[in-house]
């Protein structure tokens, strides 16, 4: 997983204040594509913001808190959860260096004994900035000093004797001899001497 920076309560102030700003935009009589426009947004938001602002006012404009079941954790576990991630798998006695759903689940179970289902553990860690990576696939055995001396070493001769060598054909038949008759075969007309 890659860590992201999370956005936080000044992100929502922010579309918070945009949306106040075109509330104003609309109070001095200004086009909803020109609100558009100078706010950098889409007619439809600006269209939806516009019904909203008619039937409430600005007060139906202001960030309210979402719906929905409150977190397990609190704001202090997940910055410890976060804490935790940061420092790696190897440091919560992993021996690769991947969190998985199973492991970060665990992890949360172990620390705060909060049980979270394995699929929303994806949900807990997008909140929190982190994203889905694939891993580079290497061998254990891989010796990093071996290859940079073959590339340096070994490469420039290969692709020097490559260069030396004629150009061979791709074709392993000879050509048909022009002297002589032209046997049978099939596809041919048979050659015949002129008497």
């Amino acid at each position: 997983m890659k860590h992201r920076q999370w956005q936080g309560p000044w992100e929502w102030q922010a579309l918070e204040q945009r949306r106040l700003k075109a509330a104003k935009l609309f109070a001095a009589g200004v086009q909803q594509a020109e609100v558009a426009r100078r706010l950098g947004v889409t007619p439809p938001s600006v269209h939806r913001w516009y019904r909203v602002w008619k039937e409430e006012g600005e007060a139906g404009l202001r960030h309210r808190a979402s719906a929905g079941r409150r977190s397990r954790l609190s704001a202090e576990q997940r910055q410890q959860l976060e804490e935790a991630l940061l420092a790696g798998p190897a440091a919560a006695g992993y021996a690769t260096e991947l969190w998985t759903a199973p492991r970060v689940r665990k992890l949360i179970w172990e620390r705060f004994r909060v049980r979270y289902h394995e699929s929303h553990i994806w949900l807990l860690l997008r909140h929190l900035g982190w994203t889905c990576q694939k891993p580079a696939k290497r061998a254990l055995e891989r010796d990093e000093e071996a290859i940079a001396t073959w590339v340096q070493e070994r490469w420039p001769q290969i692709k020097r004797g490559h260069r030396k060598q004629a150009p061979r054909s791709c074709s392993g038949t000879k050509q048909a001899s022009r002297s002589g008759p032209v046997s049978g075969a099939p596809g041919r007309r048979e050659a015949r001497r002129r008497s």
